[in-house]
C-alpha cells in the first residue's frame, strides 16, 4: 500500500442481542473498529487496543460462524494463544502475525500470534490486507 493511500476503517458487526452486554464492557459501535492503512493495523475494541505494522501481518483468513460463548467479547484462545474481539457470530477474519503482539492486557504481555475480528464486511478486510501485502 503506497504511503499516500488512505486508511480504511472496518466497523464491527454488532448482533443486536449482544449490544447491551458489550456496552457494559465499553464496547459500542463508536468504540470498536479495525483500521488498515499505511501505518499498519489498529484494532480498537472498547478499552482494548491492538496495533502492529503492515509487514507483521502475514495472513488473513475468513472464519465463522461462531458459537456465541467463544466469540462475543474479548477472548483468549487456549489452543493457540490468539485473541478474539467479537461483537457478532456470523463471520470474521483471522489475521496472523509474524511476531506476536500484545492486546488483552496493558503492557507487553501476553503476546498473541493472531487476532480474530468480527467486522461487518470480513471479505473486504481480508481483501484489503491481501492487497497491501504482496506475499499473501
Amino acid at each position: 500500500m503506497p504511503r499516500d493511500e488512505p486508511t480504511r476503517r472496518f466497523p464491527f458487526r454488532f448482533d443486536p442481542v449482544f449490544r447491551l452486554p458489550l456496552a457494559l464492557l465499553g464496547v459500542r459501535p463508536a468504540t470498536a473498529w479495525v483500521d488498515w492503512g499505511p501505518d499498519g493495523l489498529l484494532v480498537r475494541f472498547g478499552p482494548w487496543l491492538l496495533r502492529t505494522t503492515r509487514d507483521n501481518v502475514t495472513g488473513a483468513e475468513l472464519s465463522g460462524p461462531y458459537r456465541w460463548w467463544r466469540a462475543i467479547g474479548p477472548h483468549l484462545s487456549a489452543a493457540d494463544g490468539g485473541v478474539t474481539f467479537g461483537a457478532g457470530v456470523a463471520a470474521g477474519v483471522c489475521l496472523r502475525f509474524a511476531e506476536p503482539v500484545p492486546a488483552l492486557a496493558p503492557g507487553p504481555w501476553p503476546r498473541h500470534p493472531a487476532v480474530t475480528v468480527t467486522v461487518a464486511d470480513p471479505a473486504a478486510l481480508r481483501d484489503a490486507v491481501a492487497a497491501g501485502a504482496p506475499d499473501l
